[in-house]
C-alpha cells in the first residue's frame, strides 16, 4: 500500500532494492521527515494544529487555570461578560469559562476514547476478515454491511436510549458504532498485503500469525488508518455534543459542549444572553474544523503520489 508506494518512489522494493538496503516502515526516519515536511506545507493545518494543541492543553490543565470551581454558584444569575467573569455567568450563577475549560475536557475524552474503541475493533475484525478470508471474511462483513444498513445517528440514538446515558456510556456506543467504515478500509489493505513478496516470504520461514499480522501487515496499513480516525475523532465529538444537546449525553451537573447548549433552547437566551451559547457552539467549530484540517494534511501527507 502506502508504504510499498513509498518504497517505489525512494527506490526500495519490497524485499529490498538487491544491495542490502531495507525498505523503509512507518517509524524510519527517512519516512517520518518526508511526511512532516509534506504536512507543513499545508499552513491551515499547521495553525490547525497549533490552535488545537492550545484548546488540548487548556483542557488539560483546566483544574489549574480555571478560575472557579464549575460547578459552584460563584456569581449572581446570568450575568454577562465582565472583569470577574470574562464569559459571563450562566442561569444559576455558575462561572461559564469554567465550566467551558471542564467541557472542553470531557467532550475531547468522549472523542478520543470512542475512536480509539472503534479503531481497535475496526483493525482486529479488518485484518481477521481480510487475512483469513473465507467463512470468516463472510460474517465478519455481513455483520459490517448490516450494521452500516441502519441509519447512523438512528443507531445512536436508539442505544443511547436503551442504555442510561451518561459518559462512558456514550463513549461505549460511539467506540462500537463507528468500528465498520475502519473495518472495511483495513480489510481492503490486508487482502493486498497478504499477496506481496515479503508477506509470502514470512510464511515460508514459519514465522508465526501474530508477527505476520501486527509487525509486517499492519505497520503497512497504520497510515490510512490514521487518516480515517481523524474523520471519526470529529463525528465523535459531534456526536456527543448532539446527544448531550437532546439530554441523552453527558449529564449534569457534569459539563460537556453539548449539554452547555442545551440551556440556549430558550428564545430569550438565543437574543439576549448570547455568552451562554456562542463560546462551546463555536468552540465545537473550531475544534471539528481544526481536525478535519489536519486530516487532510495528514492524508496528502501520507500520499506517497504527491510531490515532493
Amino acid at each position: 500500500m502506502i508504504l510499498r508506494d513509498m518504497d517505489r518512489k525512494f527506490g526500495y522494493g519490497a524485499e529490498g532494492n538487491g544491495d542490502g538496503r531495507k525498505r523503509p516502515d512507518i517509524g524510519s526516519e527517512r519516512y517520518l521527515q518526508t511526511v512532516a515536511r509534506r504536512f507543513l506545507r499545508h499552513h491551515l493545518a499547521t495553525v490547525s494544529l497549533v490552535v488545537l494543541a492550545v484548546i488540548v492543553g487548556a483542557a488539560i490543565l483546566a483544574p489549574v487555570i480555571a478560575p472557579y470551581d464549575p460547578n459552584d454558584i460563584a456569581g449572581p444569575f446570568a450575568e454577562g461578560p465582565s472583569k470577574a467573569f470574562w464569559l459571563g455567568t450562566d442561569q444559576i450563577g455558575r462561572d461559564m469559562l469554567s465550566r467551558l475549560l471542564y467541557a472542553t475536557r470531557v467532550s475531547l475524552l468522549v472523542g478520543v476514547m470512542a475512536t480509539l474503541i472503534s479503531t481497535v475493533v475496526g483493525v482486529l475484525l479488518g485484518l481477521v476478515a481480510g487475512y483469513f478470508g473465507g467463512a470468516a471474511d463472510m460474517v465478519i462483513m455481513r455483520f459490517t454491511d448490516m450494521v452500516m444498513s441502519f441509519p447512523y445517528i438512528l443507531l445512536v440514538l436508539v442505544a443511547a436510549a436503551v442504555f442510561k446515558p451518561g459518559m462512558w456510556n456514550i463513549i461505549l456506543i460511539l467506540g462500537f458504532v463507528d468500528w465498520p467504515g475502519i473495518a472495511r478500509l483495513v480489510r481492503g489493505n490486508v487482502l493486498s498485503l497478504r499477496e506481496t513478496n515479503f508477506v509470502k516470504g514470512n510464511l515460508v520461514a514459519g514465522m508465526p500469525l501474530r508477527h505476520i499480522l501486527f509487525s509486517e501487515i499492519l505497520p503497512n496499513t497504520v497510515a490510512p488508518i490514521l487518516v480515517y480516525a481523524t474523520s471519526v475523532l470529529a463525528l465523535s465529538i459531534l456526536d456527543e455534543a448532539a446527544l448531550s444537546f437532546l439530554g441523552q449525553g453527558v449529564q449534569p451537573p457534569t459539563s460537556s459542549l453539548g449539554n452547555m447548549l442545551n440551556g440556549a433552547q430558550s428564545l430569550t437566551v438565543l437574543t439576549t444572553q448570547p455568552w451562554l451559547w456562542i463560546p462551546p457552539g463555536l468552540l465545537i467549530v473550531v475544534v471539528v474544523m481544526a481536525i478535519n484540517f489536519i486530516g487532510d494534511a495528514l492524508r496528502d501527507a501520507l500520499d506517497p503520489n504527491s510531490g515532493r
